[in-house]
């Protein structure tokens, strides 16, 4: 048993259980001079010191926050944290003036990583994985969506997957897994998408869901990668599989993606960068979350960032995450990405934190379980160097979080 005492702001997002819209993402049931008392790896009770100083069993074990604020650790839902070598030639790129679009059309981009990743045995994944877990671990985030999508075959897909489960076995951080095999064209079908969908629908999906190695399934609907058409075909098929669906949606043109999301009424569309008034309202009524991702827009050197005010004023349910990838947003900063929030997408710092937090563990399906501090979820908290929760947003390049408790462990210390 832990009691976590003189706790600044105890930011517990305690509410109703759905995700947050509107004004509601601002309410952070924050309690101020606050305890948090774990038991059996579950929150037992949080309240006021006032109210549960008395309550502190003897034989608990007593951590001093030493007047810093305590919160949900962050939940990333949206993910692509297993893959070969890194792309920091194509950072040199883009520095030097080439877009993303030019670098992908010349061999690079996500087919580049697809190489370096099938060359990688499992040992080297694995190595990679644990190394980067502990990048999200150490800026405050407790669960990632995690997706595969740099095999881009059936066994090397498998592989990524295998992976995935692996590092939610032997690391701290837990995995959602998402099957990403209509990520990219492989070079080697070239000319020949269709003969590719056919392989992700009748060879890659039925194998990914007898084998249970994810539970959503995401394609990247866009110019140059998967057409609607094809998009759905892929989608369709996977939902008949036992799968839940999210789309990359609208993030270089607008495609038609979070129409498709809409349309199929998946669980998240993902990036939105060019999504309009009239996709967002689809995306509403069809209770589809979106997933923004503003690092990417950063990392890429993009100006278009998703119209996030908009969203939530329609009602929408809005999630940040951090898109960590080897190409387009190598950042696994949750705090980062809560500064760009503020900073790039008109969001305030309250909704940035409901969007990272509860309504993220929302759009993976455990919002019942974790993105607050409320009795009977599981106890992810953080204890972040600052006394005011906005302080997360506001001094960025740092990583705040003094100490990561997973389910009632402290798996990190400063």
């Amino acid at each position: 048993m832990i009691a976590v005492i003189n706790i600044s702001q105890l930011v517990t997002l305690s509410g109703p259980q759905r995700p947050r819209t509107g004004p509601a993402m601002r309410d952070l049931s924050i309690i101020e001079n606050g305890v948090l008392i774990v038991r059996d790896e579950k929150v037992s009770e949080a309240g006021n010191w006032d109210k549960l100083a008395g309550r502190i069993p003897e034989n608990a074990q007593v951590v001093d926050a030493g007047g810093r604020i305590v919160m949900p650790g962050f939940v990333d839902a949206h993910t692509h944290p297993v893959f070969g070598g890194n792309r920091a030639d194509e950072f040199e790129m883009r520095a030097a003036g080439k877009t993303y679009q030019q670098i992908a059309a010349s061999g690079g981009g996500i087919n580049s990583t697809v190489e370096r990743t099938r060359r990688a045995d499992e040992g080297e994944l694995m190595l990679a994985g644990r190394r980067y877990a502990g990048w999200f671990i150490r800026n405050g985030t407790t669960t990632i969506e995690a997706k595969s999508g740099y095999g881009l075959t059936l066994e090397d897909e498998l592989r990524l997957l295998s992976v995935i489960r692996r590092l939610n076995d032997d690391t701290d951080l837990d995995y959602v897994p998402t099957f990403l095999g209509a990520h990219a064209i492989p070079l080697e079908f070239e000319g020949r998408t269709e003969d590719y969908v056919d392989l992700v629908i009748h060879k890659m999906i039925p194998k990914v869901a007898e084998e249970r190695m994810a539970e959503f399934c995401d394609v990247f609907c866009e110019e140059g990668a998967f057409t609607v058409g094809q998009s759905r075909r892929i989608l369709q098929a996977a939902r008949k599989a036992g799968m839940k669906l999210r789309v990359h949606a609208d993030q270089l043109t607008k495609g038609g993606g979070a129409e498709l999301a809409a349309e199929l009424r998946a669980v998240t569309a993902d990036h939105l960068e060019h999504t309009d008034i009239e996709g967002m309202s689809l995306l509403r009524m069809a209770g589809v979350q979106p997933v923004l991702l503003p690092a990417s827009v950063l990392m890429l050197g993009s100006k278009q960032f998703p119209d996030a005010r908009s969203m939530i004023d329609a009602g929408l349910a809005v999630v940040i995450a951090s898109d960590f990838n080897p190409g387009s947003s190598p950042v696994p900063s949750m705090p980062l990405v809560l500064s760009l929030a503020s900073t790039q997408m008109r969001m305030t710092p309250a909704e940035s934190i409901t969007a990272a937090t509860i309504n993220a563990a929302y759009s993976i399906n455990r919002g019942d379980q974790i993105g607050s501090l409320e009795p009977g979820k599981t106890a992810d908290f953080v204890i972040h160097d600052c006394s005011d929760y906005r302080e997360l947003a506001y001094f960025t390049g740092i990583e705040h979080a003094r100490a990561v408790y997973k389910s009632g462990r402290q798996v990190f210390q400063r």
